[in-house]
């Protein structure tokens, strides 16, 4: 199901405030994000814990990755634009790339 745009913002306001406090080029653990989620929050997504979350926060992170506002790590490497969320495996990184 397609996320609400309360829903959005929230996942995006949280990925976006996590990023600006690592200096380039740090990074971020989506999971990270998930965890910071208040309940009031978590309700608003529909999860009931932080891991139900992971699905959408990856979503949200692929979209500013196409926008241009994030690289998406894998194994110390940045993932190319030609690969999308259903090609990715195991645990990524992300960092601000301005």
């Amino acid at each position: 199901m397609p996320l609400t745009q309360p829903q959005y913002k929230i996942i995006q306001d949280h990925l976006r405030l996590k990023l600006q406090s690592r200096d380039f080029p740090k990074t971020i653990c989506p999971s990270e994000v998930a965890r910071a989620f208040t309940t009031a929050e978590l309700q608003t997504l529909g999860a009931g814990t932080w891991r139900d979350t992971m699905e959408s926060v990856r979503i949200v992170v692929w979209e500013l990755r196409d926008n241009g506002e994030v690289d998406i790590m894998q194994k110390g490497e940045v993932l190319g634009k030609d690969v999308g969320l259903a090609d990715v495996k195991g645990p990524i990184r992300l960092r601000s790339n301005k």
